[in-house]
């Protein structure tokens, strides 16, 4: 019998998320998070980890019905945007994030999770609030201007 080999270190791991840019006449839906832990009382957007064994399409279209009681095929949702970010606080985690969008859905908008949000608005993709997520800001200005990669924190 051979040699036991050594034990391999662990490999190192990102941590995914998607996230769901849906527009309407010039118009993007934010969430304003609420009792989360993170980022509470700034804007984001429809928004959630891959939670594995899915594709980044079903997990958006997860997050959507989640969150806002909306369905949307998986196939009507094109990847837009990709980053790979590096979390401000040192020792916290890397992630990549892709960034998703939908026109058409099905069903009516509404806030499906208010434990986790407070409110729901649609602003223009020319004037969103000065309170977004620095990060998300970044990736709609990025879409905005057809980048379709980007890093930050690095």
């Amino acid at each position: 019998m051979g040699a036991l080999s050594p034990a391999r270190p662990a490999r190192f791991r990102l941590v995914a998320a998607v996230h769901l840019f849906l527009i309407h006449e010039g118009r993007i839906l934010l969430l304003r998070r609420a009792n989360t832990g993170y980022e509470d009382g700034h804007w984001s957007v429809v928004a959630g980890h891959l939670d594995g064994g899915e594709t980044v399409q079903a997990a958006a279209a997860r997050e959507a019905r989640e969150e806002v009681g909306i369905e949307i095929d998986p196939r009507d949702l094109p990847v837009v945007g990709t980053m790979q970010r590096r979390a401000p606080v040192p020792g916290d985690d890397e992630r990549i994030d892709f960034f998703l969008t939908a026109s058409e859905w099905s069903g009516t908008i509404r806030n499906a999770e208010p434990r986790k949000c407070d409110a729901l608005a649609w602003y223009p993709l020319d004037s969103l609030p000065p309170d977004l997520i620095p990060y998300v800001r970044r990736a709609l200005d990025n879409y905005r201007r057809g980048v379709r990669f980007d890093t930050l924190g690095w």
